[in-house]
């Protein structure tokens, strides 16, 4: 039903766009469409299954997969309106006959200069967490930046947002959003994410970003009250920082801290619940060695428990590799993924974990 139904959206908004280009008075609609994958091996893993990993899979096995497919239909509904919708087909999600989920991955409709120099947005849209970051980057086909990868906040979610600039050069820059805080999916409850992000941006050079983010959630029980409640709301901090040349070379740094109110025991004064705090941070970079080759490299550091009574949990995590150009629109890129893994206070140590891979991306709309 599902695939039935991606199809019919499919064509029509072929028909759509081709109605589009015979009549010039119509909105001006483009699609596009782009996709990566790889063939992999996991060349090693830990005898047992790690949490908060990665680099996931079992020793040995190898094969070929597409992680991302996106169709996109922009439209310019007049100079003040734009609207996108984008299909995403991910690996990661499959139907119950194990075939590749497809999902509406944006959705949304965008007032231009809804007041000067600001724009206002509705729907199903990037949240401000790590878009810029991950711009930055360059490489979300070789894998996603770090609060993506692990969860911190969603790439999408389902709301309203001013984005615009704080003063008129565009060196100060603000985006502001009110979502559901449910993601890609409809909303589960009343509470609500609101988050704030502040754009440095003094040239083409130089960028950094200081991110907010507050996701409401309900009480959950006191365990020393009968009756009490306690909050358990999540506030995550980030910034991040980029320089660049362009055509010779790029590097980035992230760092996010996220705490989640009344989100662990207490284990000095059990049942009591405390704060659980999870931090990390990652730096990147990429160097052109010639026209169309591409060095690149990161290393990340995921604690998902700072408490000084919570140890064995953090990971590192690398990622080296080559990006060739063959054109501008198709990129093969082998790398290796790396984590490795805090040792249990006990002394037991655990074997790293190494994938290697030959990344494909292409644009073929």
């Amino acid at each position: 039903m599902k695939q039935w139904l991606s199809s019919c959206l499919v064509g029509l908004f072929v028909a759509l766009g081709t109605l589009s280009a015979q009549d010039n008075s119509q909105p001006k609609g483009r699609f596009s469409g782009y996709m990566f994958g790889d063939y992999y091996y996991n060349i090693t893993r830990p005898a047992t299954s790690m949490s908060n990993a990665a680099v996931s899979g079992v020793k040995d096995m190898q094969g070929f997969q597409f992680r991302r497919i996106y169709f996109t239909y922009d439209n310019d509904i007049s100079d003040q309106f734009t609207s996108r919708f984008r299909l995403e087909a991910d690996q990661s999600a499959l139907t119950t006959n194990t075939k590749i989920e497809t999902f509406v991955k944006d959705a949304y409709l965008k007032w231009k200069n809804v007041f000067d120099g600001s724009d206002f947005i509705f729907g199903i849209q990037p949240t401000t967490a790590f878009d810029i970051s991950e711009t930055w980057w360059g490489y979300r086909s070789i894998e996603k930046t770090i609060m993506d990868l692990r969860g911190i906040i969603p790439s999408r979610d389902f709301g309203v947002a001013l984005r615009g600039k704080i003063t008129g050069d565009g060196m100060f820059n603000y985006w502001a959003m009110v979502a559901n805080g449910d993601g890609n999916s409809p909303a589960t409850t009343k509470f609500k994410r609101y988050s704030l992000n502040l754009q440095l941006k003094p040239d083409d050079n130089w960028q950094a970003t200081l991110n907010g983010d507050y996701r409401a959630r309900a009480s959950i029980a006191d365990p020393t009250s009968a009756t009490g409640t306690l909050s358990n709301n999540i506030f995550t901090s980030s910034l991040f920082l980029g320089y660049r040349e362009a055509g010779k070379y790029s590097f980035g740094a992230e760092a996010f801290m996220q705490m989640t109110m009344n989100g662990m025991t207490d284990l000095s004064n059990p049942p009591a619940k405390k704060s659980a705090n999870s931090l990390g941070f990652s730096v990147f970079g990429n160097v052109s060695v010639q026209d169309n080759l591409d060095v690149v490299a990161r290393y990340d550091y995921y604690d998902p428990n700072n408490d000084s009574n919570v140890k064995g949990d953090s990971r590192n995590y690398i990622i080296a590799g080559l990006n060739w150009k063959a054109d501008k629109n198709v990129w093969f890129m082998p790398n290796f993924q790396v984590e490795t893994y805090e040792s249990n206070p006990n002394g037991t140590s655990y074997d790293t974990a190494i994938t290697g891979r030959v990344t494909m991306y292409y644009v073929f709309l």
